[in-house]
């Protein structure tokens, strides 16, 4: 395999990692707020289809509507407290809802096709929060703004490493990484980082298998690079128990939102009952005043489902053929495949479906980790100064616990519901701080210790060079004695993470013996990851995602042993804290890695409650 053995360096006033949404937002902002810094973004894909939104979406999930006074900040924090079983930093969460309908009039003004209300004149709704567009091309349309914005943009470039500065305690000064298409090693010094890279899907072993190896509801490419980075760097991290799982089509993974909210289907058990509403007493038994969070929290509908397949009243159907009655409902409900979901219209064909004729099956996926969607992992970030307590602001809005770096998207923590215009959102407001942090540090260079530097040089190219070793003492195949290619040990984590972790080959069970045993199996196979073999650049980008999904399943795993107790039954369940605990652990679970002595710590922080 030959590499270009270039080494370049970069030097930019803010450097943003991830080309998504939040990427985007935050390369926009910076731009704007900073017309005289060099702003400079690094996306391992190309950020004109890199991101969760790369295919397209059919709806702009979060849109508050204040100029028409349809719903007020304070609505949305509310909505995302219930469906998060209380425990959301509202600080942030208003944050985002007071500046978002702004994001999306932006998106507008780029080119976005919305859809108007005929009735209203307004944009129209799919829910209460969310609003239809045409949105195949989504992403090119706000890539496009972000690359006009920025400086320059490294595309094919994955960084694997952040730096600190030798001279400052607890200070980013500045990344590393590889060209995923030339080998070249890059170095980045920025007086100031945002991470705003994907959260984690495949640390669990998906439902799909055979032909259907690597299909996930979460993009297969978002290897939590948005925790792996900062928790290595020495930042806090909170709510890393707070897995997804989601509510999809069977085997398609196509989402369910626009039949349930738009066109008001339901889902019934195989014998046609609303398992929703005879579950609920049962539930209430579980979860207690929760029960009556409105509308049902998401976990709890997971929760209520899975009861009925373990009873043996599944398959569960979702009734398409009740609400495509009419020629523009039908087209409206294939738009909304055709925008994001393909791959579900070929699941249908290919199992003879029709959807206005037939119903179609759901079920749960396999968890994911993330901070944008409808749970809230990631990193304890600071909020914005006029609204954040004591405990929440430490300067400069989305700034983490090490000095200088920022976060955004799935890399914040306590901020579920955000999605793509929320995400973006979130971009912006780091791009802002981001900004001000430099010029209120005029005199700052970033520094950088050589020897780290090529020392993680080394470390980052090895698995080509245990591949050229070892290559020759193949016993067979792909067995060999001195190396494991990257996939057998994703095939390993998964295999972990879903027996021990609460998988769904458990129903998402687990207990504290099952959790230190995996928490052990990971810890070898992170030993195990020195001996990862490359044969080419392909597998070494593959090699370091793994790397990365490997330190972002530690901390689930670490976090799920502390939080003793089920916050989010439908989400994950320990056998041995089956219950709510409002008492003891209406808190944030907050975790430390400490990159010199390699321990970590846990603690909890105060749930503060802003909105009434």
């Amino acid at each position: 395999m030959r590499v270009s053995g270039k080494t370049k360096v970069v030097d930019t006033d803010i450097l943003v990692v991830g080309g998504g949404f939040a990427g985007c937002g935050a390369v926009y902002e910076s731009a704007y707020w900073g017309r005289n810094l060099r702003i400079t973004l690094v996306e391992k894909a190309n950020i004109e289809r890199s991101g969760a939104v790369a295919h397209g979406l059919s709806a702009i999930n979060l849109y508050i509507g204040m100029r028409w006074n349809e719903n007020k900040p304070e609505d949305f924090v509310r909505y995302a407290r219930g469906d998060l079983v209380g425990l959301v930093r509202e600080d942030l969460l208003f944050d985002i809802a007071r500046h978002v309908d702004s994001t999306v009039h932006l998106f507008e003004e780029w080119g976005l096709p919305m859809i108007y209300d005929k009735n209203t004149g307004h944009y129209q709704r799919e829910g209460r929060w969310q609003i239809m567009i045409h949105g195949e091309s989504y992403k090119p349309i706000v890539a496009e703004a972000a690359r006009r914005s920025a400086t320059e943009v490294y595309n094919r470039v994955m960084v694997t490493h952040l730096l600190k500065d030798p001279r400052i305690p607890n200070r980013v000064s500045g990344a590393v990484g590889f060209n995923v298409r030339d080998g070249s090693f890059y170095i980045f010094r920025a007086k100031a980082v945002i991470v705003a890279a994907g959260g984690a899907s495949h640390i669990y072993r998906p439902r799909s298998v055979g032909e259907g190896a690597g299909r996930t509801w979460y993009p297969p490419w978002n290897n939590g690079s948005a925790y792996a980075l900062p928790i290595q760097a020495g930042a806090s991290m909170t709510q890393m128990e707070n897995k997804l799982v989601v509510t999809r089509f069977k085997d398609g993974y196509g989402p369910v939102g626009f039949y349930f909210l738009a066109l008001k289907a339901v889902a019934t058990n195989v014998y046609g009952e609303e398992y929703e509403k005879t579950k609920f007493e049962e539930l209430r038994k579980l979860v207690g005043k929760w029960a009556d969070a409105k509308p049902l929290p998401t976990c709890f509908r997971n929760h209520v489902m899975l009861q009925e397949i373990k009873e043996g009243r599944g398959p569960i159907l979702i009734h398409t053929e009740r609400v495509t009655e009419t020629p523009e409902k039908e087209e409206a409900a294939w738009e909304d495949f055709l925008d994001m979901t393909i791959g579900q219209v070929g699941m249908w064909a290919a199992n003879n479906i029709d959807p206005k004729d037939k119903p179609s099956e759901l079920t749960t996926s396999e968890p994911y980790v993330m901070g944008s969607h409808a749970v809230a992992a990631g990193a304890w970030v600071s909020g914005p100064a006029d609204l954040s307590p004591k405990g929440y602001f430490w300067g400069y809005n989305r700034m983490l616990t090490v000095e200088g770096l920022f976060g955004a998207g799935d890399t914040v923590g306590g901020s579920p519901h955000k999605f793509s215009s929320g995400s973006f959102t979130e971009g912006r407001l780091a791009g802002k701080a981001a900004v001000k942090y430099v010029l209120d540090h005029p005199d700052y260079t970033p520094g950088t210790d050589e020897s780290v530097v090529s020392r993680l040089r080394d470390t980052i190219f090895k698995p080509l060079e245990n591949y050229n070793l070892g290559r020759n003492m193949v016993v067979a195949g792909t067995v060999a004695p001195n190396y494991i290619y990257p996939r057998h040990g994703l095939n390993r984590l998964e295999k972990i993470m879903d027996e021990y972790a609460g998988g769904v080959s458990t129903f998402y069970v687990t207990n504290e013996q099952l959790l230190a045993r995996g928490l052990d199996l990971i810890l070898t196979l992170k030993e195990d990851l020195s001996h990862l073999a490359a044969e080419d650049l392909h597998q070494l980008q593959r090699a370091w995602e793994l790397n990365h999904r490997a330190w972002v399943s530690e901390a689930v795993v670490r976090h799920t042993i502390f939080r003793k107790e089920t916050r989010w039954p439908g989400y994950y369940y320990r056998a041995d804290y089956p219950k709510i605990d409002d008492d003891h652990w209406n808190v944030f679970t907050v975790s430390g890695y400490d990159p010199i002595s390699g321990e970590w710590t846990m603690t909890t922080k105060p749930v503060i409650k802003l909105v009434d």
